[in-house]
């Protein structure tokens, strides 16, 4: 059984703006995936539909086969939410603000203090428990909403920009947290403009550009669609004028380096070696520049 199945969702306000554009996919039990794409493809409209936050204007969505329309309440007790902008009570207490949104869920009181204890220790913020959400900083006030969300051991997490404005320190221990979660069968689906995110944590990503999906696979073959290899020469000495040799490989002249592009699958590197041999440009060192996900973002949303 697949955890999310979305199918021709469409998305369009009153003024005739059209946020999603009849868009499908699904996301299997157990795996991590990302919707990847810029400030304004739609990724937030997506997931407000899936949580019941925003109308959908057609199509069909479900979560583990309960419609999140027609089946609400058993549809929204199997997520946990982590939004994007902070919606926290500021003066509230962090231990306060977990024990009444247990019982929003239905934990009996008597379960709520272990399971609060829990996942404050796990994320190094049971010394908090007591402070003011107002007085915590920006990344353990988003400690405390990832726990708000987990306090009923959802079955999906669902994350909006979970490390917008952390540090980098944090931004890598919520990565190892998120990590484990999905390892104890936490089904997650990560929204964010941090490509290199997308890249470290996720297994499929889907990207999302003008409220239409325009690729959607492994980082694996999003990565093989470009299939090309930047070769990075240094010279000795700045370089004046470029050998005729080197123009069929994109040549292109950065200070005193040339950046050079090959396809892999074509196992032209010696080719080039000889070329450049043949130049009798004075190399100091040679690098090689793999294909990033970042490459292929541009890429598919400049086409």
């Amino acid at each position: 059984m697949d955890a999310i199945t979305i199918r021709n969702l469409t998305k369009k306000y009153g003024d005739g703006t059209v946020a999603l554009q009849n868009i499908s996919f699904s996301i299997k039990k157990g795996e991590f995936f990302a919707l990847l794409g810029p400030n304004g493809a739609g990724k937030t409209t997506t997931i407000n539909i899936l949580t019941g936050l925003a109308n959908k204007t057609s199509g069909d969505v479900l979560l583990f086969d309960q419609d999140v329309v027609r089946n609400y309440q058993q549809a929204r007790s199997l997520v946990g939410l982590v939004p994007q902008e902070f919606n926290l009570d500021q003066f509230d207490k962090v231990y306060n603000t977990l024990f009444f949104n247990a019982g929003y869920f239905g934990i009996p009181r008597s379960q709520r203090h272990s399971k609060i204890e829990s996942l404050l220790r796990e994320l190094g913020l049971w010394e908090k428990r007591y402070s003011k959400v107002r007085e915590l900083s920006g990344g353990m006030k988003r400690k405390v909403m990832i726990a708000r969300a987990l306090i009923h051991e959802p079955k999906i997490l669902i994350l909006d920009e979970p490390t917008a404005g952390v540090d980098v320190e944090t931004r890598k221990s919520l990565w190892t947290y998120f990590r484990r979660l999905n390892q104890k069968g936490t089904t997650i689906l990560l929204t964010t403009h941090y490509i290199e995110e997308a890249e470290e944590l996720c297994q499929r990503i889907a990207i999302v550009h003008k409220g239409n999906i325009i690729a959607l696979d492994t980082k694996n073959n999003l990565l093989e669609l470009l299939e090309r290899e930047t070769i990075k020469v240094v010279l000795s000495e700045p370089l004046s004028v470029l050998p005729p040799s080197l123009k069929k490989y994109g040549a292109a002249v950065q200070h005193n380096a040339l950046l050079l592009t090959i396809n892999p699958k074509q196992n032209n590197f010696s080719k080039l070696l000889d070329d450049l041999r043949k130049t009798k440009l004075s190399i100091r060192k040679i690098e090689t520049e793999r294909t990033t996900l970042e490459d292929v973002f541009l890429h598919l949303t400049k086409k």
